[in-house]
C-alpha cells in the first residue's frame, strides 16, 4: 500500500463511526488522526502534514460549523476542510456547511470508493501552495439593530425550528413568523434561511446553546 502525501484529522465523537472512516483512510493510504472533540481537532490541525479536516457536525464540545471558521479563521484556503455526517443530513445543514467555508459535506452511510476519491482530490489540493491571507472572522455586526422578537425568531431558527413551531413557542401566528424572517433577510443581506444563519452564527447575533446546533433540519415550513 502506497503511503500518501499528507495525513488527514478526523474528529467525530461516535468512536465506532470514526474507527469505519479511519479504516477506509488508512487503506487508501492515508494517515488518520482521529479526535472526538472540536477542541482535538484544532489542536491536531497545526501539525505541519495535515492536509485535510473531515468534521462531524455533533462534536461534544462545539459544533462542526465552530471548528470550520476557526480552522479557516487560522488557516485560510491553505486547509481543505469537508463535512462527513450522520447527524445533520438535510439540505439546510449541507447548505449551511459550505457557507461556513467548506469544501464538501457528505452524508454517512458514504461509499468508501467515492469517499477516497474526494479525499484525494482535497489532499492534492492542499499539497499545493496557495497564495492570499488567511480568511477573516466574521466580527459582531453592531450596526444591525435586531428587536428582541428579531433575535428569538433567529434563535428558533438557529435551533433548525420552522416557521410553525416558531409560531407556537412564541404564541405568535406563522404569518407573523414570516413577516420577522422577511425583517431579517433585509436587515442581514441574505436570500436563504441558511444564509441567514450562517451569517448571524459568524456574526455572533446567537450562539447555540447545549443540545441546540445551528444547521439543524428544518422540521416543517
Amino acid at each position: 500500500m502506497m503511503r500518501q502525501q499528507g495525513s488527514v484529522v478526523l474528529a467525530d465523537g461516535d468512536e465506532k463511526g470514526r474507527a469505519l472512516v479511519a479504516q477506509a483512510l488508512k487503506l487508501g493510504g492515508y494517515e488518520a488522526i482521529e479526535t472526538e472533540s472540536g477542541a482535538d481537532a484544532l489542536e491536531a490541525a497545526r501539525q505541519d502534514d495535515v492536509r485535510l479536516v473531515m468534521l462531524e457536525v455533533a462534536l461534544p464540545d462545539m459544533t462542526g460549523y465552530e471548528v470550520c471558521q476557526e480552522l479557516r479563521r487560522e488557516h485560510g484556503d491553505a486547509l481543505a476542510i469537508f463535512f462527513l455526517s450522520g447527524t445533520r443530513t438535510e439540505p439546510l445543514d449541507r447548505a449551511t456547511g459550505l457557507l461556513f467555508g467548506a469544501d464538501d459535506f457528505i452524508c454517512k452511510p458514504f461509499d468508501p470508493s467515492e469517499l477516497m476519491a474526494r479525499v484525494r482530490r482535497f489532499v492534492s489540493r492542499a499539497s499545493t501552495p496557495q497564495n492570499g491571507a488567511p480568511a477573516s472572522h466574521e466580527p459582531a455586526d453592531d450596526a444591525v439593530h435586531l428587536t428582541d422578537r428579531e433575535r428569538e425568531v433567529l434563535s428558533l431558527l438557529a435551533e433548525g425550528h420552522g416557521q410553525k413551531r416558531i409560531a407556537l413557542e412564541l404564541s405568535i401566528t406563522p404569518k407573523t413568523v414570516s413577516t420577522h424572517i422577511q425583517h431579517l433577510h433585509s436587515k442581514l443581506g441574505v436570500h436563504s434561511r441558511a444564509e441567514l444563519v450562517a451569517h448571524a452564527y459568524r456574526a455572533g447575533l446567537v450562539s447555540v446553546a447545549s443540545g441546540h446546533l445551528v444547521g439543524a433540519a428544518v422540521d416543517d415550513s
